[in-house]
């Protein structure tokens, strides 16, 4: 196999994944600029390889070691490219630390991400799930990003249609997953803001602090206390967060469960659809705090999965289809997981 020198051979892919799972790649390579991918694909054996596109790895589950090749996207950089009457337009290195990104728009008076405050990931990957937490999505703070295409080595630019996003779900995940490495997003963050605390945690969170009229830090750090009390950090117990997606329900279903359930929790959607709570499903179930081996059910909150040491990748899948199972059996709903599995 040729390829250029800044590719290593046989690197473990530990410290790279919040689930500290054990794993390692067959080829690896950091990259810091677009020219290193434009090189590697006029290497004779670029499409010999198979390639996975690796950021933060807090949404990933190794099952295993890799035999191809792990981009590790490292890109950098965050600036201030316009300014229009109603927005500021900011762009940022798809290898940017998402969180680091959110406080360091607000530290600059630009508004609007402060509800995705604390989310792990890097910025090139936020995009990719359509991230969204505490009644806002990346997706109505987007305005395109820039991506290589890894068949023909040329760039790109999505606006928000061609990304198809959805709930924690974009074109990425479907029949773009795997073309593009991302190198960069840019937002539009607006002027005329106006605070979003209409999540009952938010709201108590606020009135806790005396808080009437909330700033954007306000509002950042509510949701940074939420999920610190809430999600584990990856430091001290491997985990990717929340691991089931909230599962959508029609009017007819919703009709059924609420009738059962009437105590459940649940978000009608502008749809006419109906969000439940998975946490809440697979806490009923009995799981919250429960271990299957060496995997568990963090015990602050059920939608979070947990290496409680030496798991494998196996093992938090063994785990996942069971509380699946659970929930599909008690309440006839089925849980979407939302990590990516290799």
């Amino acid at each position: 196999m040729i390829l250029p020198d800044f590719v290593r051979r046989d690197v473990a892919l530990d410290h790279l994944n919040t689930f500290a799972l054990s794993a390692r790649a067959n080829w690896f390579v950091d990259v810091t600029k677009s020219a290193q991918l434009v090189a590697l694909t006029r290497t004779p054996d670029w499409r010999k390889l198979r390639r996975f596109v690796l950021g933060g790895g807090s949404n990933l589950l190794l099952t295993g070691d890799f035999d191809g090749l792990v981009l590790h996207v490292c890109i950098s950089g965050r600036d201030l490219i316009a300014e229009e009457a109603d927005a500021w337009i900011v762009r940022a290195g798809a290898g940017e630390n998402w969180y680091e990104f959110v406080r360091w728009t607000l530290d600059q008076g630009w508004l609007g991400l402060e509800n995705l405050s604390l989310i792990p990931g890097t910025v090139g990957a936020a995009p990719i799930q359509n991230i969204s937490a505490y009644g806002l999505e990346i997706a109505e703070r987007f305005q395109h990003l820039e991506a290589l295409d890894l068949a023909t080595a040329e760039m790109v630019i999505f606006d928000r249609a061609a990304c198809q996003f959805g709930y924690r779900d974009s074109v990425f995940k479907r029949a773009a997953a795997g073309r593009y490495l991302i190198s960069a997003v840019t937002f539009r963050l607006p002027k005329r803001w106006q605070p979003i605390t209409r999540y009952a945690d938010v709201t108590r969170e606020l009135e806790a602090l005396g808080i009437t009229h909330p700033t954007a830090t306000d509002v950042s750090d509510a949701v940074i206390a939420i999920r610190r009390r809430k999600l584990p950090d990856p430091a001290r117990i491997g985990n990717a967060g929340s691991f089931f997606k909230n599962p959508v329900v029609d009017a007819e279903g919703f009709g059924r469960f609420i009738a059962r359930y009437p105590d459940a929790p649940y978000y009608p959607q502008p749809d006419g659809t109906i969000k439940l709570a998975a946490g809440w499903l697979i806490e009923r179930c009995g799981w919250k705090g429960q271990d299957l081996g060496p995997a568990g059910v963090y015990e602050q909150q059920a939608l979070v999965l947990v290496n409680r040491g030496g798991a494998r990748g196996d093992d938090v899948l063994r785990l996942a289809q069971t509380i699946q199972d659970s929930v599909q059996t008690m309440f006839a709903v089925a849980l979407e997981p939302e990590p990516v599995v290799l």
